[in-house]
């Protein structure tokens, strides 16, 4: 079977932004608030920083806990990685997710400025430089069979999508707006010459809709 390029579980605004103005080391999403942006993912059983029994079941669990099925690597962009723009002045930083990186793959970190792999529980980071063709080239070695999950941001994403290289997206548009930040879309309706889509509102109250796309 083919490998597939996927989207998982990326969540913009209402009015497209899937990050805000001003990143920095405290507020990896600039002005936007995480929990407003991702609260219906973390409100489900399936949550995995969940330190409480309970959460929601349905389809915002069901997107949850779909997130690394038959993934065996991720696509990142530096700035999904951490806030340090140009050389590295820092190469203590080890990313925002401490000791137990939520990916338990490879990691593929694209960066202009490379640093020696490092490896966090079961998670290595790569810092590569290269066209995305020839990143997704060694990703798909690095999943070694399984699909490859681009993570964004959305810089990365939209990378990608411009190479004609990504096969399937879900989207999952939070009821709040942004104003400002880095933008995936205007309208969903900009990726319909290479997709098909649905949009599917979640019943369990949470006010997101996801939108799942896949090749024509």
């Amino acid at each position: 079977m083919a490998q597939l390029l996927r989207v998982q579980n990326f969540t913009v605004t209402a009015d497209g932004f899937a990050a805000g103005a001003d990143q920095s080391l405290e507020r990896p999403f600039g002005h936007l608030d995480p929990g407003a942006m991702f609260g219906w993912a973390g409100a489900t059983a399936s949550w995995p920083n969940r330190t409480e029994p309970g959460g929601g079941r349905g389809l915002d669990d069901y997107f949850t806990r779909d997130f690394s099925n038959n993934i065996g690597a991720e696509i990142m962009g530096r700035n999904k990685f951490g806030p340090q723009r140009g050389p590295w002045q820092d190469e203590e930083w080890q990313g925002w997710w401490g000791d137990e990186p939520p990916f338990h793959t490879p990691v593929l970190v694209l960066t202009h400025h490379p640093r020696p792999s490092i490896t966090l529980s079961d998670t290595t980071f790569h810092f590569v430089a290269g066209e995305p063709a020839d990143v997704l080239e060694q990703a798909r070695k690095a999943a070694q069979g399984k699909d490859v999950r681009l993570g964004g941001g959305v810089t990365t994403v939209r990378q990608f999508l411009d190479a004609d290289l990504v096969d399937t997206l879900h989207v999952a548009v939070s009821p709040i707006t942004a104003g400002s930040g880095l933008r995936l879309w205007e309208s969903p309706d900009e990726l319909l010459d290479r997709f098909h889509h649905e949009a599917v509102p979640s019943p369990g109250g949470s006010g997101v809709v996801h939108h799942l796309f896949w090749r024509r």
